[in-house]
């Protein structure tokens, strides 16, 4: 069993890596999709990571009760998370706390049988946003990976689509 989080700036090429480390293990592949397809912008998104992933994959789309979807998928093929920034989002908008939820996830993650990779954006590199909304996702962004990486048994930093192991 293993418990790996993927981090990286945009378009580094973290779906990519989690998609190949998915793949590696033994069974079919399931996909955890956080994404809403809200607008025409993140339906074409969507149906570009469909596209490139292909029908070998078992989807179940979580964009709210992500430790709940880990619970009922567990015990067959590794589960790929993409992504806990855009689930942080859903909390946010939907009024949840996305501390408790968060302590949720991490409890989930301690008692998942088969793999988990999770994909995350690391969104605290740039300059501090001007707005309160924004500043209060970064750093419940950075808070939430924290928590998350510090239960994953691998951590790693993808930058132009090269992996850096962290953990």
């Amino acid at each position: 069993m293993a418990i790996v989080l993927i981090t990286g700036g945009a378009r580094s090429g973290k779906s990519r890596r989690a998609e190949a480390r998915a793949r590696a293990c033994p069974g079919r592949p399931v996909y955890i999709a956080t994404a809403e397809a809200l607008d025409a912008e993140m339906e074409a998104r969507i149906a570009q990571h469909r596209s490139r992933r292909g029908n070998d994959w078992i989807e179940r789309e979580a964009p709210l009760d992500l430790a709940q979807a880990l619970t009922e998928t567990d015990g067959g093929g590794a589960r790929l998370v993409d992504c806990l920034t855009l689930w942080l989002s859903n909390l946010l908008h939907a009024g949840r706390n996305w501390s408790d939820e968060t302590a949720l996830l991490t409890a989930a993650l301690s008692r998942q049988q088969s793999p988990v990779i999770l994909v995350t954006n690391e969104v605290g590199l740039g300059i501090v946003p001007d707005n309160a909304l924004a500043r209060t996702f970064r750093d419940a962004a950075g808070l939430l990976n924290q928590r998350v990486a510090e239960v994953a048994d691998e951590v790693e930093f993808v930058v132009a689509g090269l992996p850096m192991k962290v953990k």
